[in-house]
């Protein structure tokens, strides 16, 4: 998600400092940016403070893939939590927009559906997926609190599910793992009866909420940022093998703990005041989406998903 907005930024004239540790990353994602005159990269740990001079920061640190996540939940505790003071510092020094990409986990095992900004939540705040959705929910409060006590211009999105090009095969996502199996002729694994929901949203209707919230959202804005249209998981897994055209069988596993059973995102709010609103089909998105990882498959031998590799519905 990151490499897209760095792209699309480029492309409207702004000059770019990418800050990234690469913990559950690649930096082949901006690779294609490298010798773009207006393009910084630097390989920097946001759990350490940092100092540039810009005008805007958007802040989409933390492994978001419970693979990820879950491999060190400590740092990435320190990650959502420490990387928001260190962002919000730097943004209090220079006086200008920070915008915080928190995440639809925050609302957890959701009773309110769909989830509006308004729902407080359902979250465990012990369990495996704590580390990523207690800490995302401290990084709001920390946001907004320097909103109410410093009259800091900070903006929150609670991104729901998002896919597309530039995803990497082994972070365990439902819609990279079930794309991969199928192309490699593996089972396609499906975690519980299936029936579990998400809705997912394209990589360039992401960005381009990103944006829109940074340069039309006001000081303090919250919305939700995601694709109204709701899926089952077992429809997907369907939707994927048809469009590749392959034999691979559907198995079950044992639902991971603390799955969410449903997850639709309300953009009433965005939708009214800023006037965004997610526009690529999911046909569309998961056609260009397959294009990507055959392409990469077969480019890269060593890129083959292992077989063992679990999957999230996120």
């Amino acid at each position: 998600m990151g490499s897209h907005l760095c792209e699309s930024l480029l492309n409207d004239g702004f000059y770019v400092i990418c800050l990234d540790n690469f913990y559950s990353s690649s930096i082949k994602n901006v690779e294609h940016l490298r010798n773009h005159p207006r393009f910084e990269v630097m390989r920097h740990d946001l759990c350490f403070p940092f100092y540039v001079e810009c005008d805007y920061i958007f802040n989409l640190a933390c492994p978001a893939s419970p693979i990820h996540y879950q491999r060190d939940p400590v740092q990435t505790v320190k990650t959502c939590v420490s990387g928001a003071i260190n962002v919000l510092g730097l943004a209090k020094r220079l006086r200008i927009p920070v915008l915080q990409a928190s995440t639809s986990e925050v609302y957890g095992d959701p009773i309110e559906h769909p989830q509006t900004e308004e729902y407080w939540g359902n979250v465990n705040p012990v369990g495996l997926r704590s580390c990523y959705d207690e800490g995302k929910r401290c990084a709001e409060t920390l946001f907004m609190d320097y909103h109410r006590q410093h009259n800091l211009d900070t903006r929150i999105v609670r991104i729901f599910n998002t896919y597309g090009p530039r995803m990497a095969v082994n972070d365990g996502r439902v819609i990279s793992n079930f794309i991969c199996q199928c192309i490699q002729g593996l089972p396609v694994t499906v975690y519980g009866d299936g029936n579990q929901t998400r809705s997912f949203c394209y990589v360039s209707d992401l960005v381009l909420g990103l944006k829109t919230v940074m340069f039309k959202g006001y000081s303090g804005c919250l919305f939700n940022l995601g694709n109204e249209e709701e899926r089952t998981v077992s429809s997907i897994a369907e939707l994927i093998r048809k469009k590749i055209g392959t034999d691979s069988i559907i198995i079950h596993n044992k639902l991971p703990s603390d799955d969410p059973m449903i997850r639709r995102p309300n953009c009433t709010k965005i939708k009214e005041q800023l006037g965004w609103t997610a526009a690529v089909s999911f046909e569309r998105g998961i056609a260009e989406t397959i294009q990507y990882f055959q392409r990469l498959l077969q480019s890269d031998a060593s890129l083959q998903l292992d077989s063992q590799t679990k999957h999230d519905e996120f």
